[in-house]
């Protein structure tokens, strides 16, 4: 390989590990504040509160405008001072975002289809505002390398600041501790996220805002901001089903399986920033190879990773979700099959990083179709459940699995048509898998077998994650992927160096 190319693997392994780091710790935020809110708020609460935040983080994708990807790619060929390009990025998002949170504010049925909500919940678009600028931040720092910035805000500041947070509203405003925990973790990100950039990029000194600049922004990041649309609308359409279909303890079982699901998730999203800035220097180079090289090498890092926690969450599912509280051991389902989803989903996410970049398109339309696929068959899915007179549990499972089957049917698409247009394979799956899966997949079942809750839990996550880790470790990795696990190889980018 050659150096660059061992330089482009260095710097996508260096995230990696990061961000590994950063999963850990958004665990142990995230999983204390699903036991509050589901022991002390409660599980209609909680079903109130998820339904809001589709809506909210809904025009939140919106205001954000693809820049999540497409500030990388303006950083990278705009010759203009950098802080200038930030800053445009970051007033286009500023003026949508004060827009739709004065909207939603004003008009707040959208958030509360059951008419009932107080004033402290009308609050809730003022997150808005501050995820969608923290978003773009976190990019700009991610351009140069920064990855740890945004382990700092999405995994330690945002998810420990929601869970104390609830804890102190608890005693203080108890109807309204949902809502400004949330609206507080959010406005803490983003402090954390504006001070590094500040420090990085400087002062925009002699810019100025300009009308027709920052509206050609706007149109030029529609394709990107429709894409991640679209991969978020996968995510959430469910839950918005659900809320038309069922009870609101219903979504409050599914929101809370879907929280614990996600955790995987932010493994392969927060991928994204690092390889962004790798892939346009590739494109601008002609590198194709290279760009599907590590497209497949990133893939199987996470799916690697996604799956053993996978199987460390799901096998003993019913302990995972009757943490939060007894009434969610229903949804143990919906979580097993909301997990397999984030394997499936892997390959889709890292050949999207590159086809927002040579397809767009393209993969706008293979997106719709997914969405339009999820509907189809969670709608379908829901009445079957409904017809045989199954429960609300199994209607969620019904929307889990629509998930699962959509979200595989786009990794399948985007990878040939990736493939296509690199004229290189790219298929991050490898049978070694399989054969680490299969041990762990019996230390599992063991554990819920033979020991009891407490212990299957203490004992039987990390008993599954450690045999997963050595079969995956002598059989499924070779040389380039356990460069994740080197502290340094070669040569190191710089925080401050331009890809």
């Amino acid at each position: 390989m050659s150096d660059a190319g061992q330089q482009d693997i260095q710097a996508l392994a260096k995230g990696g590990r990061t961000n590994f780091l950063g999963f850990v710790l958004r665990l142990g935020g995230t999983a204390p504040f699903l036991f509050i809110a589901g022991r002390f708020y409660g599980v209609e609460a909680l079903g109130r509160y998820a339904s809001a935040l589709v809506v909210v983080e809904l025009v939140g994708q919106l205001c954000a405008l693809g820049q999540r990807r497409g500030l990388a790619q303006r950083l990278s060929e705009d010759d203009r001072d950098a802080s200038h390009v930030v800053a445009d990025g970051l007033t286009l998002t500023l003026m949508l975002s004060l827009l739709a949170a004065a909207v939603l504010y004003l008009f707040p049925a959208p958030m509360f289809p059951s008419g009932q909500f107080n004033e402290w919940d009308r609050l809730l678009p003022v997150a808005i505002i501050a995820g969608a600028l923290t978003d773009v931040a976190l990019a700009g720092l991610a351009y140069r390398y920064n990855v740890a910035a945004t382990v700092r805000a999405r995994s330690i500041v945002e998810p420990w600041t929601q869970t104390l947070a609830a804890v102190a509203f608890l005693f203080i405003l108890p109807e309204a501790g949902l809502a400004l925990s949330f609206i507080l973790a959010k406005l803490a990100a983003l402090a954390v996220s504006l001070w590094p950039l500040l420090r990085m990029y400087g002062l925009p000194r002699g810019w100025h805002p300009h009308p027709m600049r920052i509206g050609r922004l706007a149109v030029q990041s529609m394709p990107l901001a429709g894409a991640d649309l679209v991969e978020w609308g996968t995510r959430k359409l469910d839950i918005a089903l659900l809320g038309i279909f069922t009870s609101p303890a219903a979504v409050g079982v599914y929101y809370a399986a879907q929280q614990v699901a996600s955790l995987p998730q932010k493994l392969k999203t927060s991928f994204e920033p690092i390889l962004g800035p790798v892939i346009t220097r590739n494109l601008r180079e002609g590198n194709l190879a290279a760009i599907a090289r590590q497209v497949c090498q990133v893939g199987f890092w996470i799916i690697a990773a996604q799956a053993g926690i996978a199987l460390a969450l799901g096998i003993p599912g019913e302990g995972v979700m009757g943490l939060i509280g007894p009434e969610f051991v229903g949804g143990t389902g919906a979580l097993a099959f909301l997990l397999a989803a984030e394997v499936a989903a892997a390959t889709a996410v890292v050949s999207e990083a590159a086809l927002v970049y040579v397809a767009r398109l393209r993969n706008l339309w293979v997106s719709l179709a997914t969405i339009a696929v999820q509907a189809v068959l969670t709608v379908g899915g829901i009445m079957l459940a409904t017809r045989l007179g199954l429960n609300d549990n199994f209607r969620a499972a019904a929307a889990a699995a629509a998930l699962l089957l959509a979200l595989g049917m786009a990794s399948v698409v985007k990878a040939w048509i990736l493939s296509r247009i690199l004229r290189e394979p790219v298929n991050s799956w490898r049978w070694p898998l399989v054969w680490a899966a299969a041990p762990a997949t019996l230390v599992g079942w063991a554990a819920t077998q033979f020991l009891p809750e407490w212990a299957e839990l203490a004992f039987g996550i990390p008993a599954i994650l450690g045999v997963y880790g050595f079969v995956i470790w002598h059989k499924g990795f070779g040389p380039e992927d356990r460069v994740l696990f080197r502290r340094s190889v070669g040569p190191k980018p710089t925080d401050t160096a331009q890809p």
